[in-house]
């Protein structure tokens, strides 16, 4: 069994809400609603525990204030957590599903505010290269995935791909911006897993310069998507590694150190479009490390996005 290890600097604990009808400026009454640990790379964790069981471990950090919660969220689950407690409480998040529109709206609630005391600088330094770097050791593949909250240092991400990379394992990074041109600096992610408006922003003037190439005389007529395309397979070429960027309800774009390769979406009746992406990183890299076939784990992937939109819960293929 190979064995995956899901990292999540953003906790949650994830409220979804059902409702009748969502009306602004009206008294709204749900019908009921759940509660779930959540945070990107958490909902990947459970993705993972659902294509086989006891083949993932996690790791967030959870505040001091309401850990229990989670933890009895992520053991129900089975996700294999371990956990280090900061300041204050573990932020909620809310999932408003409307039944008569058939829509999901998300309400995401900043990060937690601490200063970074002496006492927070020292456990940062021993989770970074001891707590972490030792469960690295024990799985095949590392999944680093979720904003960074400012609290932890600017390198924290680009030190867990590398420190993950040194030891041979496969690392699927689901960030963006400034965290990964950071990382970009120092180590090259085995897999970049992002969707089209973070690769925009993230590589933008790498696409601005592509087009400038291909259109320098006005005439080339490059669309919107056969510059995404090109940008993709130039930028996997040029960092020798895979990059995914998923679209939404369009097919998803994939280039293997700059071999192109396209997955169509799964059309289904979604009834919660909350961690599709996160769904999405589970099923690729579930597949990728266990058989190395780029195509058959787009398919996974997209298999597993689809699977989880037709679920109440964020991040699952099956009813929890």
């Amino acid at each position: 069994m190979k064995k995956f290890f899901c990292v999540c600097f953003s906790s949650t604990l994830q409220r979804t809400i059902v409702f009748p009808k969502v009306q602004l400026e009206k008294v709204n009454r749900s019908e009921y609603y759940r509660i779930d640990a959540s945070g990107k790379a958490v909902n990947s964790a459970r993705i993972l525990a659902q294509l086989e069981k006891d083949c993932v471990f996690t790791f967030c950090p959870l505040g001091e204030n309401n850990f229990e919660d989670f933890v009895r969220l992520a053991e129900k689950d089975n996700l294999n957590l371990s956990f280090t407690t900061i300041p204050g409480n573990t932020r909620e998040c809310w999932t408003l599903l409307d039944k008569n529109a058939g829509t999901t709206t998300e309400l995401v609630v900043g990060e937690p505010v601490f200063s970074r005391t002496e006492d927070f600088v020292e456990q940062e330094c021993k989770l970074l290269n001891e707590v972490l770097p030792e469960m690295i050791g024990k799985v095949d593949a590392v999944l680093l995935a979720g904003s960074r909250p400012g609290v932890w240092r600017d390198d924290a991400y680009a030190v867990v791909v590398k420190k993950s990379l040194d030891e041979g394992k496969i690392v699927l990074a689901d960030f963006h911006g400034k965290d990964l041109l950071n990382t970009l600096e120092v180590c090259t992610p085995s897999i970049i897993k992002i969707n089209e408006e973070e690769f925009l922003e993230t590589f933008g003037d790498f696409t601005q310069k592509i087009y400038e190439e291909y259109d320098s005389d006005g005439k080339s007529g490059l669309s919107d998507e056969e510059l995404l395309k090109l940008a993709v397979v130039k930028k996997s070429e040029e960092l020798q590694n895979i990059i995914v960027v998923t679209r939404g309800t369009k097919s998803s774009f994939g280039a293997d150190k700059g071999i192109f390769a396209e997955c169509p979406v799964e059309k289904v009746v979604a009834v919660n479009t909350t961690a599709c992406g996160d769904s999405f990183n589970s099923g690729f890299l579930y597949e990728y490390v266990n058989s190395g076939d780029f195509e058959a784990a787009l398919k996974k992937g997209t298999w597993c996005a689809a699977r989880n939109a037709e679920l109440e819960c964020p991040g699952a293929i099956a009813e929890l």
